[in-house]
């Protein structure tokens, strides 16, 4: 499996890869509707071109010449430090489980350290199993957020910590 930086012409692989990624994660937690609220919000390619203009970094995972997952990290502040927030991570479900995320959450730690930054944090849905990925790879719980995005729709969002 490799991983490259995404350029800016790549945005729609990832708006692609979410749109196939989301419904089987979240259709259990979330309704349809805020799922396509969300997808139209976070992932179309004009947002994730905002995202990119901001700073954001995106890495594309590939294996085997097929793009197969991705990860977004940002630099930013959390508990009165400089942190590197995980903003998205996903990997398409047939190859969960086989080292994916493990090898994009090694990408964020790498990053960290190359800025000289010791904690990682990201948030994530409450009823998500990926919680359980985070934790096993020494996450910890720091806190729990219910966020008003809009429309009717919150997110319900555990904020979980790495330090290195």
């Amino acid at each position: 499996m490799d991983i490259r930086l995404a350029s800016a012409q790549e945005l729609p692989i990832l708006e692609d890869l979410a749109r196939q990624i989301w419904p089987g994660t979240y259709a259990h937690i979330i309704s349809h509707e805020q799922i396509d609220f969300m997808l139209d919000w976070m992932y179309s390619t004009s947002a994730l071109q905002t995202q990119m203009n901001e700073g954001h970094e995106f890495y594309i995972l590939s294996a085997h010449s097929k793009d197969i997952g991705f990860i977004a990290l940002e630099s930013t502040y959390y508990q009165n430090q400089d942190s590197l927030k995980i903003n998205k991570l996903y990997v398409l479900a047939t190859f969960q489980g086989k080292g994916a995320g493990h090898l994009l959450l090694q990408k964020a730690i790498e990053s960290a350290q190359v800025a000289g930054i010791n904690q990682l944090f990201l948030q994530v849905n409450k009823a998500n199993s990926a919680v359980q990925f985070y934790l096993k790879k020494g996450f910890v719980i720091q806190e729990e957020a219910v966020f008003d995005i809009g429309n009717g729709f919150v997110m319900d969002d555990y904020i979980m910590t790495f330090s290195r």
